[in-house]
């Protein structure tokens, strides 16, 4: 099965492609380009790995929370690729992809993206378990769940995503010496998604309807800017 998965939630762009001649990456510091890269990404991606779109058998893209911008681009890419080719399209909440590949580590995993405004999408993580909803909160609130959780002995607080550099220096002062960030925070999760993609596949009915690709939307937790000022 040839799937493609495209992570265009944060200022790094990054795409994976799982087929028969193994897997293939791309990752790019896109920022606001992602407009501009992604199409070239994808085309780049299908020819290192010898595999025409034609022959995708399934595209999944991030759900959010993340970029506006970077999501919309993302969802309109796969679901238009989705529609066009007759195959299944799959989103997957961002903060559970970049949490993800920290499933084993002990703790909590606190994937975190900066929202600007003071504020960070986030959830908390143990074992690979959600163990709070999705956020849009202040570093104060994350604290708060933080200390809910009541770390025992050794536990600490790891953080991952573009915004963990970010909030780690604010979590400090309320958790000391606890405090982790991971050394791949900054990197695109277009594998991760991948993963769960494929994991989410293997446990599924095959022969259960294909997913209403028109009926997918991303996840933003807030409005936009354009939306807020609108209204005003």
């Amino acid at each position: 099965m040839n799937i493609l998965a495209l992570d265009t939630a944060g200022e790094v762009l990054s795409l994976a492609l799982d087929g028969e001649s193994g897997l293939w990456y791309i990752e790019a510091d896109a920022g606001s380009r992602h407009s501009e890269l992604l199409m070239e990404c994808i085309d780049t991606l299908c020819k290192r790995a010898d595999i025409a779109p034609s022959n995708l058998d399934r595209i999944a893209c991030m759900k959010g929370p993340g970029s506006f911008t970077g999501l919309r681009i993302g969802f309109s890419v796969a679901k238009g690729l989705a529609l066009a080719l007759g195959i299944p399209c799959t989103a997957v909440p961002t903060l559970d992809c970049i949490a993800h590949p920290l499933s084993f580590c002990s703790g909590i995993i606190v994937p975190a993206i900066d929202a600007k405004k003071g504020c960070f999408f986030t959830a908390l993580y143990r074992k690979g378990k959600r163990l709070t909803d999705y956020m849009d909160a202040a570093p104060q609130t994350i604290a708060e769940e933080l200390a809910r959780q009541q770390l025992t002995g050794e536990e600490t607080i790891t953080l991952s995503g573009c915004g963990a550099d970010l909030l780690s220096s604010r979590l400090m002062p309320d958790f000391p010496g606890r405090i982790n960030v991971d050394t791949n925070a900054r990197k695109g999760s277009a594998k991760e998604l991948l993963k769960i993609v494929k994991g989410t596949i293997m446990s599924v009915d095959t022969s259960a309807p294909m997913e209403d690709t028109t009926a997918l939307q991303p996840v933003y937790l807030r409005k936009s800017d354009a939306e807020l000022n609108a209204k005003k």
